[in-house]
């Protein structure tokens, strides 16, 4: 390769947001909405895993069979893990939302990464060129720093 050559790359860029009305307004509706989906998954988990059981229980001729006990037993252990793991995301959810609440207007915060390339070429510093982020007021880019 020559000193002239360009290479394109594919870096990630954080998203740094400003923290206004409408953006706290947002992002709790938001996760308004992702606790309320996680109460739905929940009541879905509780009737789905008791219709199994129904019907592993009508299926047998003898309900009291270890098997079928077994059987039940290992539907309600499933059921028992995946609650255990959406009621961990329903709080980590809370927290967030309790989190948002407390944050001061103005108030910069991350808010995620998004992709973008850029050219490199011999003699550029790769560090620079890959820590870079972007500031956002309400959707509208206010600076791009380098970190």
């Amino acid at each position: 390769m020559s000193q002239d050559t360009t290479l394109t790359i594919k870096r990630s860029i954080t998203v740094r947001a400003v923290v206004t009305p409408s953006w706290k307004e947002e992002a709790e509706r938001e996760l308004s909405n992702a606790v309320s989906a996680s109460d739905q998954q929940l009541s879905q988990l509780e009737q789905e895993g008791q219709q199994v059981i129904d019907d592993v229980r009508r299926q047998s001729a003898n309900p009291l069979d270890p098997r079928v006990q077994d059987q039940v037993a290992q539907v309600q252990q499933q059921v028992a893990a995946k609650r255990s793991e959406l009621e961990e995301q329903k709080r980590n959810l809370l927290q967030q939302q309790a989190q948002i609440r407390e944050l001061e207007f103005d108030e910069i915060v991350e808010q995620g990464q998004i992709e973008s390339f850029c050219d490199l070429k011999v003699g550029d510093n790769l560090i620079e060129k890959m820590q870079v982020a972007v500031v956002v007021k309400d959707g509208v880019v206010q600076a791009i720093e380098k970190e």
